[in-house]
């Protein structure tokens, strides 16, 4: 059997597609993105399936939505001393790096982590090179676990990662026949304070100092983050500022920190294509990027991640991720696709594409293999629909329809759902719930999502039926005031 073909995974922090100048920035340069672009497929309707970070992590990982593995946002590391000892969110998975190494791969995760306690390798991997937060409050100066050993690294951490990721490829071009899985998931450009605030000090901080930010709406704050924002400081008996999230949207500064911080990944890229090139490794590698999850920038007038606003919402922005493929000499360059893709595909996608379709793995996935696409062949399903969700929200895109079902089972908390045609309104500001012209839509969808999530969601991890989560969850308030007192989040 010919040997199959390295995999390189490389994932970006908290930014949505429509950052990257092959998906149509003009201010925001990606030069080594763009090329991995044109040297491959550009999957142009790529989702997240959640839009915090350790949920969708955990997707890629395992093939699971976030009502199956149990993560509904993103893991606390505040709460670490909480934890169990060596706790590990997905251990009770089976994950994309542990087959891969039961069928010949060696295995390497390079970057941030954000699925348990980071000291030790988890889920099959080899070598093992992290940083203990899940939160990037700086990108200097981070502490760096490294196979066991633990240093500050003084320089920009996109640059450790880069560095040890290049070096990874090189060995392995030197040492074995054996071929490598490396996911290389960079913590930037990240997008909240401390990190992006004030002016950016990076090597790339120049490019953007005078950038007037056009491909930024500048939009008011919507009523449903001021909302967000009440709630939360209510919850924390007002010990906690959380107006970062109404004081980002519209601050030029921190936007022009956030581009040069991306122009950082893109470097990184760039240094990482040019390892394989320089390796020999060219040709036998499968290179994948792409984002945890998309990130809103002042669109729809919110600042983050979907649960930025009470109740949350499933935007375009915060959702919408790049996903860009190559390998040469079998994907064909300059391809684009439209079709609607999730993350649970990823990891289908990748076993089969390496020849390990059949491996039986998590048999309960939703995710189906697009590796046909890599291949220049027809999918044999119709790629015309991609779920989310996001505690309180389950939502399901069409071709032609956004519709945000929303838990509807607290008197306190009473929630509506959102409609939105995106052929006529593809921006989603008009909503369309209300009228009566589209009440056989909305039962049509509402069937479609909850005969979806009847079919995949574990009642262990089904909040909307009384099951709970991991670690922590965004909401303590609506799942106790519908579940009762006891309701905890469990481990």
């Amino acid at each position: 059997m010919a040997r199959r073909p390295n995999i390189i995974l490389i994932l970006s922090d908290n930014h949505p597609a429509e950052l990257l100048g092959c998906y149509g920035n003009s201010e925001c340069q990606t030069p080594h993105l763009d090329r991995l672009a044109a040297q491959g497929l550009r999957f142009d309707q790529a989702y997240s399936v959640n839009a915090m970070c350790s949920p969708c992590r955990a997707t890629i990982l395992t093939g699971l939505i976030p009502s199956q593995h149990g993560i509904h946002t993103w893991l606390d590391d505040r709460l670490m001393d909480r934890w169990p000892p060596d706790w590990n969110a997905i251990a009770e998975f089976v994950t994309l790096p542990e087959l891969l190494k039961q069928h010949g791969y060696r295995t390497a995760l390079i970057g941030k982590y954000h699925l348990g306690v980071p000291d030790e390798p988890q889920n099959g991997f080899d070598y093992w090179l992290t940083f203990p937060l899940g939160h990037t409050r700086s990108f200097w100066n981070n502490t760096i676990i490294d196979n066991g050993q633990r240093y500050t690294y003084a320089g920009h951490v996109v640059d450790c990662f880069t560095e040890k990721a290049v070096a990874y490829i090189r060995e392995q071009a030197t040492t074995g026949s054996q071929p490598f899985f490396l996911y290389l998931p960079y913590n930037a450009p990240y997008g909240h304070w401390p990190s992006i605030q004030g002016p950016a000090r990076n090597r790339f901080a120049a490019r953007y100092a005078e950038t007037p930010m056009h491909s930024i709406p500048r939009e008011g704050l919507s009523r449903a983050a001021i909302e967000r924002f009440l709630l939360r400081r209510a919850a924390s008996g007002g010990g906690i500022d959380y107006s970062a999230h109404l004081r980002l949207p519209n601050d030029l500064t921190s936007l022009r920190n956030y581009f040069s911080q991306m122009s950082m990944v893109d470097e990184g890229v760039g240094r990482v294509l040019a390892a394989l090139a320089e390796s020999g490794l060219e040709d036998e590698t499968l290179v994948i990027y792409s984002c945890d999850h998309g990130f809103s920038l002042g669109h729809h007038g919110f600042w983050g991640h979907g649960q930025a606003t009470w109740p949350a919402n499933a935007h375009r922005q915060a959702y919408h991720v790049g996903l860009l493929a190559r390998h040469p000499g079998h994907i064909a360059p300059g391809g684009r696709t439209a079709a609607l893709v999730g993350q649970a595909d990823l990891f289908a996608t990748l076993l089969d594409y390496v020849g390990l379709g059949d491996v039986q793995a998590n048999p309960d996935s939703p995710g189906r293999s697009f590796a046909p696409l890599l291949r220049g062949e027809r999918l044999s399903w119709p790629a015309d629909e991609v779920f989310i969700e996001q505690e309180e929200l389950r939502a399901l895109r069409t071709p032609e329809w956004l519709y945000m079902r929303r838990f509807q089972g607290s008197e306190t908390y009473p929630l509506a759902d959102v409609l939105f045609d995106l052929t006529a309104d593809p921006d989603e500001r008009r909503d369309l719930i209300a009228q009566p012209a589209y009440a056989e839509t909305v039962r049509t969808l509402r069937q479609r999502v909850d005969a979806y999530y009847e079919r995949f969601a574990q009642p262990r991890y089904d909040l909307w039926q009384g099951g709970s989560l991991k670690s922590n969850t965004d909401k303590p308030w609506l799942w106790r005031d519908v579940w009762g007192e006891k309701w905890r989040p469990v481990f």
